[in-house]
């Protein structure tokens, strides 16, 4: 979108045309004290040489897996975009179509949104998909917040300290003013102990939020823990990775009730971070209590096969105090790049990638313990990811050097557990060659602070 900026002339007719003598005259409304008082520190304007030149530069200190090896994951991963997915999703029909606010959107994108929802049925083994969510971490929080709706219970919401940091933040403040209490069940070895999950399951308990692979990229006791929150009447909530249903059971298999994931693995860029895509299916029976909307597949009058909004349960559509949710869009765009990725790889193609990256890791996790500086934090199975624990204790020099030598090494993990300040994750994909992993080990165990040898 082009900016135009506003002359001081555009400035002076629209003052005049509202009857203002001045900007000011407009902000006195606003109580003084709450004003800034001096001007904004910004640096001096400049041409339009200079301005690309800077930006430039600030671009060229960005450091993308592109350019580095990368081993970097807990919830964002460096994985294979075959070009289709590219070229079709940058047809202009999709990439400068807005979100789809409306019943009459297009044909094309309510195609898309249908043909979404049924490749995440097939994936997740739910019966519902609604057509995406923001991220992985605003489909956690709604999925609490429609578990409270669905149960009726808003006493509390159950999740191990083995989700994802970020996603307990986000489920943190979307709860922290509706009365229902967050619980956090410690972890034992990298993993979700049943027992210590049933202790604080209770009759108030809307709903259990288990990662699967959880964060560390442990497995865990998913048919188990499901057995426990039913008998509760509480819902089962499963986070989990798109990639690792190539190999592993479907939440639908496991038990769940409502199936969440981040869908960045499936055919977008990491991006720096976002946009991302927030992936949520459910049972059938809780439909309607599922926030977003649904397109859905119908006949025209002349007998024509065609695509409908079906559900759309947002407060611009109802009543708020009977809005699922409060979200407003979806992430079209990435739910279309997440559906050609998924056709173009079919039920093979993403066996074989889990596969790849299900051994790749396996290789390095046994390649790195042989240096007698590193061993896996835990012995329990994992299947991209694992965390490796540092005997010297210098896991931010030592990522450090690894990235001023091309390698983005792993996720240092003391920032979000103090207890394993000596630990990092990392996550390997299919795109890792043998030879990454050994250059990765190899910087790894180097003594020298600045050269690194595969």
């Amino acid at each position: 979108m082009a900016y135009i900026y506003a002359t001081e002339n555009d400035r002076r007719e629209m003052l005049d045309a509202i009857g203002a003598a001045s900007i000011d005259e407009l902000l006195e409304q606003v109580p003084a004290d709450i004003r800034l008082d001096k001007a904004l520190d910004l640096p001096a304007a400049m041409g339009e040489l200079e301005l690309t030149q800077h930006l430039t530069a600030m671009a060229g200190r960005n450091q993308s897996s592109r350019e580095s090896i990368c081993f970097l994951g807990g919830g964002s991963y460096d994985h294979f975009i075959p070009a289709v997915v590219d070229t079709l999703a940058s047809r202009g029909e999709f990439y400068t179509s807005y979100t789809p606010y409306q019943p009459e959107v297009s044909q094309g994108n309510l195609q898309v949104m249908f043909e979404y929802q049924t490749l995440i049925c097939q994936l997740t083994g739910m019966d519902v998909s609604n057509a995406s969510l923001y991220d992985g971490g605003s489909s956690v929080a709604e999925a609490a917040l429609m578990s409270t709706s669905v149960t009726r219970r808003h006493g509390k919401v159950v999740v191990p300290a083995t989700l994802h940091p970020e996603y307990r933040q986000i489920l943190g403040t979307f709860l922290e003013n509706l009365g229902t209490k967050l619980v956090t069940v410690p972890m034992v070895n990298g993993r979700t102990s049943p027992a210590d999950l049933a202790e604080v399951i209770d009759d108030e308990t809307a709903c259990v939020i288990l990662q699967h692979p959880n964060f560390f990229g442990c497995l865990e006791s998913v048919e188990e823990i499901a057995e426990i929150t039913h008998q509760r009447g509480a819902l089962l909530v499963i986070a989990f990775d798109p990639i690792s249903l190539g190999r592993l059971k479907s939440p639908g298999e496991l038990g769940a009730d409502i199936a969440v994931a981040e869908g960045q693995s499936l055919g977008s860029p990491m991006a720096f971070g976002g946009p991302y895509l927030g992936i949520m299916a459910c049972q059938e029976s809780y439909v309607r209590r599922m926030p977003g909307r649904i397109a859905g597949e119908t006949v025209d009058r002349r007998g024509r096969r065609c695509w409908v909004l079906t559900l759309q349960t947002r407060e611009q559509h109802i009543r708020r105090e009977k809005a699922t949710s409060n979200i407003c869009t979806n992430q079209g765009l990435l739910a279309l790049r997440a559906s050609i990725y998924l056709a173009a790889m079919g039920p093979t193609g993403l066996q074989s990638v889990a596969d790849l990256c299900l051994r790749k890791a396996h290789f390095a996790a046994e390649l790195i313990q042989q240096s007698p500086r590193f061993d896996l934090a835990w012995a329990d199975p994992f299947f991209k990811e694992f965390v490796i624990r540092d005997a010297e204790d210098q896991v931010k020099p030592m990522l450090d050097r690894a990235r001023r030598n091309g390698i983005l090494a792993g996720l240092p993990l003391g920032r979000w557990y103090p207890e394993l300040d000596d630990c990092f994750l990392v996550s390997v994909t299919e795109q890792r060659t043998r030879d990454d992993i050994e250059r990765w080990c190899g910087c790894l165990s180097a003594n020298n602070h600045e050269v690194c040898h595969a």
